[in-house]
């Protein structure tokens, strides 16, 4: 174990792991309140043509032209999803659908297109469809760091409105909050996110590291803060995990491993919510609003 911590490459990988499951399962505790966990999958694979785009423009896989490509198909899906549900008669699990095939099948044909090119440095590009956690480097794990901080602060600052905004609405319209200026940037965050989660476990999986940990927390607790920081504290030990697993078994890739680890925390959270049942009722998360 004492050689596995001084390696380099472990501890990278662990880092960035770790960074990603922490800021997966606090913002996918909201898309989970909010019912919108097919949001978080739609949006990660509209990340892809994002990520071929990034680099048709660049020429190189290194930089942040992937990241910022990633990052603008992803808010143009969801800008895209608000204006089908709002101005047509589409409902929003078909929008999202709708976005997830369309945005993925045009990543899928970027990344042919550029393999087909032969253009040099193309080299790792496919890494953003599975993710490929042995190529974090240190610059990488700073800009997850970076990001994360950002997004967590704003969560902070602005979490009573947030709280509300996840529960209650049409309460939170009628007592002056910009609820919809809130509910953007609430689909913001998860754009980081998997911003974030890319690289690691790629646009196939990144959903599942926002939406799993934080339905493992919900087996556990009623409180929307105890929820939170359990979902943070799950996501970032699925990360750290389910890296060293990786490393200590030959060929097996971290992403899918450190997705495996979270759903083995989901399934041995279960009994949980029956056994608080037979415990005195306790407020249930939704009467938070009022706290």
């Amino acid at each position: 174990m004492g050689e596995l911590l001084s390696d380099y490459t472990l501890r990278t990988v662990a880092v960035g792991a770790a960074v990603l499951g922490l800021l997966g399962g606090t913002l996918g505790t909201f898309a989970v309140l909010r019912r919108q966990s097919l949001l978080s999958d739609a949006l990660a694979h509209a990340a892809l043509p994002g990520v071929a785009l990034g680099f048709l423009v660049t020429g190189t896989t290194a930089g942040p032209g992937l990241v910022l490509g990633a990052a603008a198909t992803a808010a143009l899906a969801a800008g895209l999803v608000l204006v089908v549900v709002q101005r047509t008669r589409v409902k929003q699990d078909a929008a999202l659908a709708l976005a997830l095939s369309t945005f993925f099948g045009a990543g899928t044909v970027l990344l042919t297109y550029v393999a087909g090119t032969g253009a040099a440095g193309q080299s790792g590009l496919d890494r953003f469809v599975l993710g490929q956690a042995a190529s974090l480097v240190a610059a990488d794990v700073r800009l997850m760091v970076v990001l994360a901080v950002v997004a967590l602060a704003v969560v902070a600052l602005l979490y009573k409105e947030l709280k509300l905004v996840s529960f209650d609405p049409a309460f939170a319209r009628a007592v002056g909050y910009p609820v919809r200026r809130l509910e953007a940037l609430l689909t913001g965050l998860l754009v980081v996110a998997i911003v974030v989660g890319i690289q690691t476990v790629g646009v196939v999986l990144v959903a599942a590291l926002l939406i799993t940990p934080a339905a493992a927390a919900r087996q556990w607790t009623d409180r929307l803060g105890a929820m939170v920081l359990l979902a943070a504290v799950l996501g970032a030990g699925s990360g750290a995990v389910g890296a060293v697993l990786s490393a200590t078994t030959t060929d097996l890739p971290t992403g899918p491993v450190v997705v495996l680890v979270a759903t083995a925390a989901f399934l041995a959270s279960l009994p949980a919510r029956r056994w608080r049942r037979r415990r005195p009722a306790a407020s249930p998360v939704h009467e938070e609003r009022a706290a």
